[in-house]
């Protein structure tokens, strides 16, 4: 049960339009092609990874422009494309995300990502938790009636594989229902930005991955956008794709910094399962005292206190995200906000 994963960042112009995105695709068929056949002789890469917004980002004010401009049905002609190549190579593909609009759900906006084998997609991931205020679509847990798993784990021959984007991670609760799901190698898809990138000292997405591989005791495969700021402003992507352990090494990182980049690594399914079985100390998966978190905190930061700023619907402007949290907290809106990136 040992097998390699490569985490894959982009380099990819904005797009402005949907039309744009089979471009993208075409160039991360390729570079599937590359991990698996390249790196052949060495590892038997049977996952591959790419970032948040490698098909397309919330690059407009609002919903309506991002429904008429960018969103797309999942699955879609370019998921079939996946599919496709997963058969083609045996492996399995945790796409980067979509801006997804569904029938089911109409004038609603998500940033999705599949997990996609052989079999076709296995599992569809909605952020549950959008990046406010510039993120301007919908959290599926806001949506009234909406019953679908928030955290969806898949049963596969590369053991269970649970994935979530980019913001969800700074959110221990979100990883740690991926574990409590089954959730064996944990998947990042983000676009992190500077300076929260790969560098001290606000190395915030090299500490978070590897704080949620041990808590979790489980593999991070984790790829974030490599996009420069000319691609995709107004902000740098610094890269830095990785793959950790259940104890936190680092296995393999990318040199931070702009551009496309492939780091593969090897994963010991077999080494993980036998530690969260039989590991007396540092077992925080067989220490955890579930019940004792069961019940809504009572005191500290009030629950929910955020309610007032949450929109279901996605509907809201970057500027009107921002004065609705500013009304929770009290504070005045800001005069010298900019357009969105």
């Amino acid at each position: 049960m040992r097998y390699a994963v490569a985490a894959c960042q982009t380099d990819f112009a904005c797009p402005r339009d949907r039309s744009e995105i089979a471009s993208r695709v075409d160039r991360m068929l390729e570079m599937i092609d590359g991990a698996v056949i390249g790196y052949r002789p060495f590892f038997p890469v049977r996952l591959v990874v790419f970032p948040e917004f490698a098909h397309a980002a919330p690059v407009y004010a609002t919903v309506r422009e991002l429904r008429e401009k960018l969103a797309v049905p999942v699955p879609n002609e370019h998921t079939d494309r996946y599919v496709a190549k997963a058969r083609q190579h045996g492996i399995y593909i945790q796409t980067g995300s979509f801006l997804e609009q569904d029938p089911a759900w109409p004038g609603v906006v998500f940033n999705t990502t599949c997990l996609i084998g052989p079999e076709g997609v296995l599992t569809k991931y909605r952020k549950v938790n959008p990046w406010i205020p510039w993120e301007v679509h919908a959290s599926p847990h806001d949506l009234p009636g909406y019953t679908e798993e928030l955290f969806p784990v898949a049963r596969t021959e590369l053991g269970n594989l649970g994935c979530a984007i980019c913001y969800d991670w700074l959110f221990p609760e979100a990883i740690r229902q991926l574990t409590l799901n089954g959730a064996e190698v944990l998947i990042r898809v983000s676009a992190y930005m500077d300076p929260w990138g790969a560098t001290p000292p606000m190395d915030w997405w090299t500490v978070v991955n590897r704080c949620r591989a041990l808590e979790n005791l489980a593999y991070v495969v984790a790829a974030n956008q490599g996009a420069s700021l000319a691609h995709y402003g107004p902000f740098s992507w610094p890269g830095g794709s990785m793959v950790v352990d259940f104890d936190g090494r680092i296995l393999a990182q990318a040199d931070p910094g702009p551009g496309e980049k492939v780091v593969v690594a090897e994963i010991d399914l077999e080494a993980l399962r036998a530690a969260r079985a039989q590991r007396l100390g540092h077992n925080p998966l067989a220490h955890l005292r579930r019940e004792a978190y069961a019940a809504p905190a009572r005191c500290g930061y009030p629950v929910g206190s955020f309610a007032g700023a949450k929109d279901p619907r996605g509907d809201r402007t970057v500027e009107e995200n921002d004065d609705a949290i500013r009304a929770v907290l009290g504070q005045k809106p800001y005069e010298g906000r900019s357009s969105a990136p």
